[in-house]
């Protein structure tokens, strides 16, 4: 088994799967590769494909009439995106671009759902992935309207740490402008609310962040 099939196959999408669905399922995959900032799918596209991050980190976003962006979401390996079109809609609802160089398996939504109508297994998978999706999303929304920046910042820097240590250094895993769009800030504000979380200790320099105080960051 290949790294990426193996990735593919610790994917939420195949868990608790039977191995003739799982093979079955793992044959429908077409891994696709990209290069950074290569679009993989468009707004208002028209769909035909839903996919597995692999490799690297995907970023999805919305734009209005003038262009501006807004983040939704950023996808790890073993994410998926665009598995809701499995129930129903023909085009793509957001813009998918590749942050870094991209390894995804692409399934066709026809031969997905097909299969999945066949195993209750893989039917449950898909609606689990989707109601993730939609937990997250208003997460997020809570987030924006309930936390200040410095505290969104502190929370994601908090999900990164060790339990029980006193102090950790913290490799962000992907550049500051895609942090800031995950978060919900202009980049900008980003860098105010790094600032801002100097007295809890945060120390930053490039993508390492440097936490002296994990009790005083948690107060903030």
């Amino acid at each position: 088994m290949s790294v990426e099939t193996s990735v593919l196959a610790r994917s939420k999408l195949f868990a608790g799967l039977g191995s003739n669905t799982a093979n079955r399922l793992l044959k429908l995959a077409d891994i696709t590769r990209y290069e950074p900032r290569d679009f993989i799918i468009r707004e208002g596209q028209r769909a035909d494909s839903f996919f597995c991050v692999l490799q690297a980190y995907v970023r999805l976003f919305k734009t209005n009439e003038i262009g501006r962006a807004a983040d939704i979401r950023i996808c790890e390996p073993r994410d998926t995106f665009a598995e809701y079109l499995i129930g129903g809609g023909g085009v793509y609802a957001y813009n998918a671009q590749a942050a870094g160089n991209v390894a995804l398996a692409r399934f066709t939504i026809d031969g997905v759902r097909r299969l999945a109508q066949e195993d209750r297994a893989l039917d449950r998978n898909i609606m689990q992935l989707m109601a993730d999706h939609l937990l997250a999303t208003m997460e997020c929304v809570a987030s924006d309207r309930l936390h200040t920046a410095p505290q969104r910042v502190a929370n994601y820097l908090l999900s990164q740490c060790s339990a029980g240590k006193p102090s950790e250094t913290v490799r962000l895993p992907y550049q500051k402008s895609l942090l800031a769009g995950k978060l919900g800030l202009a980049p900008e504000a980003l860098s105010r609310a790094f600032g801002a979380l100097k007295e809890a200790g945060v120390t930053v320099k490039g993508r390492t962040v440097r936490i002296d105080d994990i009790a005083a960051l948690r107060q903030m």
